[in-house]
């Protein structure tokens, strides 16, 4: 009825008056101009749903959670997710954020996203060194940007070098005096999970030391704890483990308390990711902050660029990780004193076993 208003009173016909507002360009500009100033008079709003669907865009970048469905409280995703939203929205996009089960399901819901036309661009969340989503992103077309490298490369991804962060740390825990530096990681498929790992190997084949224990799996606190809990239990424990995201770490400080042992003082733990929750532990986690707000900034230039015809095979880039000091770290500990800790905490786990109840 609104279109109708605007020829009616211009006197130009229906179809002149959309292609002006759909920005057609077979519209002379003094004419689009009058319709515009028309439209704008009478307050006319057009519909965005009809316009996409006349431009073949939905004007909505997709993003797949790698968790299960309903299961978006990983506190690393859901930071990320709030710094891109409003910057998408600036930029008059949607963002659609959904979840699968990493796997059959993930690629399913891609191929939902992409043949259906519900997204004009996808970003990429926890890349794999070898990873069948950005394959079929390529192979369709379809502009997108990783979080996280791939082991092919040649797509468009912002990552934030891990290496150089568990570099650091361990340089830092060698410098306090450690010579057992065990490391509990993400799965070394997970890009994130492999350059982290890399970092740790190398400083400490560098420094002539031998890797302490190392364990692997899904980054939660239940399996920081467990494997932090199968590493101080060795025969001989290290001194300091890196944790390679801050939910590990977190589980990892739980179990040295669970055994007797204090973070910081018995046993250093850093891990990654600067969470929030990190800070206000009863022992303040030592962590490294990714910059997730600027790493957000730049997932968006790329892909803004590609929409805008760019090709993303040659936009690649590193930033770095800040490390935050905090309490959960320190030199190593004497051994005498480091004995004493291990044998109180034996002592308390034998006479925990005594006075359980049978089952």
């Amino acid at each position: 009825m609104s279109l109708s208003r605007i020829a009616t009173a211009l006197g130009l016909s229906v179809t002149t008056v959309s292609r002006a507002l759909g920005g057609y360009r077979d519209v002379a500009e003094a004419t689009r101009q009058r319709v515009e100033a028309e439209a704008q008079r009478i307050g006319y709003r057009a519909n965005a749903t009809a316009r996409r669907l006349q431009g073949g865009r939905s004007d909505a970048v997709g993003v797949v959670l790698p968790t299960g469905p309903g299961q978006l409280g990983e506190p690393f995703y859901l930071r990320l997710v709030a710094a891109i939203g409003p910057r998408l929205a600036q930029a008059g996009l949607d963002l659609i954020v959904s979840s699968a089960y990493p796997g059959a399901d993930e690629l399913a819901l891609y191929r939902q996203f992409v043949e259906n036309r519900r997204v004009d661009a996808m970003i990429v969340a926890r890349t794999r060194l070898e990873d069948p989503r950005v394959r079929y992103l390529v192979d369709a077309g379809l502009p997108f940007v990783t979080h996280g490298r791939t082991r092919a490369g040649g797509h468009a991804s912002v990552d934030i070098d891990g290496t150089a962060a568990f570099r650091t740390a361990t340089e830092r825990l060698i410098d306090f005096g450690h010579r057992r530096i065990g490391f509990i990681g993400a799965p070394l498929d997970y890009g994130f999970g492999f350059f982290r790992e890399r970092g740790w190997r190398e400083v400490l084949a560098e420094a002539g030391l031998a890797p302490g224990p190392s364990r692997f799996a899904e980054p939660s606190e239940e399996n920081g704890f467990r494997l932090a809990t199968e590493i101080i239990a060795a025969s001989e424990p290290p001194s300091a483990i890196l944790c390679a995201t801050d939910r590990l770490a977190l589980g990892a400080i739980h179990a040295l308390g669970h055994a007797g042992l204090k973070a910081g003082s018995d046993v250093s733990i850093i891990g990654y990711d600067n969470a929030p929750v990190s800070a206000y532990i009863a022992t303040p986690l030592t962590s490294f902050d990714p910059d997730i707000d600027g790493a957000a900034g730049r997932l968006l230039d790329l892909l803004l660029a590609q929409l805008s015809g760019e090709s993303g095979s040659d936009m690649a880039e590193l930033r770095p990780a800040t490390l935050v000091p905090r309490q959960s770290d320190g030199p190593a500990p004497s051994q005498n004193g480091q004995d004493k800790s291990r044998r109180r905490s034996r002592e308390e786990t034998t006479h925990d076993t005594e006075t359980r109840d049978p089952v």
